[in-house]
């Protein structure tokens, strides 16, 4: 994937399909996540998510990223709150009952809370699959069998034929790459 950077330089550019399908790559589960715990359908979500692509398309076009005025994670937040509120006023007026007022605080709260939830999630995720990508194999199984599916130490280096101590190194430097990961992901985002 291109750097956070050059992906926004390239949407800013007239039909760059691939820079819009790496767009979609990064943060299309994150915008999909946000909307089912908005509380939209399954098929809804995906309209969503052209929404969200569509009102980024003509803003793109005169977007310069200035890190200095703001987050581009900020604007993605707004753009998708927008959208996914816009969403619950076409239900409302096509008859679809929804208990939801978009200008009430909680209304906005819960919303916030559920995007910096899913942000963490989205980071985490993408962590996870670099560390898939760039960790051992025994790594990747001693970390997923003591820290992921919570079986001891003992019983793990037994059946991976490895040292306690092993599985406790492979524990540490998996969360160091992970964290340091999500380290440098949030920095590229500015």
């Amino acid at each position: 994937m291109s750097t956070h950077i050059s992906l926004l330089t390239a949407l800013a550019e007239t039909r760059n399909d691939a820079a819009w399908a790496d767009f979609v790559v990064r943060y299309g589960d994150l915008i999909r996540s946000v909307a089912r715990r908005q509380g939209i359908s399954g098929a809804d979500q995906e309209d969503v998510l052209q929404d969200v692509l569509t009102a980024l398309t003509s803003s793109m076009k005169r977007f310069e990223y200035d890190p200095n005025k703001g987050r581009f994670r900020s604007f993605l937040q707004t753009v998708t709150k927008r959208t996914i509120f816009a969403r619950f006023r076409q239900n409302k007026r096509a008859g679809t009952q929804l208990s939801f007022d978009e200008n009430t605080d909680a209304a906005t709260d819960d919303f916030n809370t559920v995007w910096e939830d899913e942000w963490r999630q989205y980071h985490m995720r993408q962590a996870m699959e670099f560390a898939h990508r760039t960790a051992s194999q025994s790594d990747l199984a001693a970390f997923r069998a003591y820290v992921i599916e919570g079986r001891s130490p003992r019983e793990v280096a037994a059946a991976l034929e490895m040292s306690v101590d092993s599985v406790y190194q492979a524990k540490s430097r998996l969360l160091k790459l992970i964290r340091d990961q999500v380290t440098a992901q949030i920095d590229e985002e500015g």
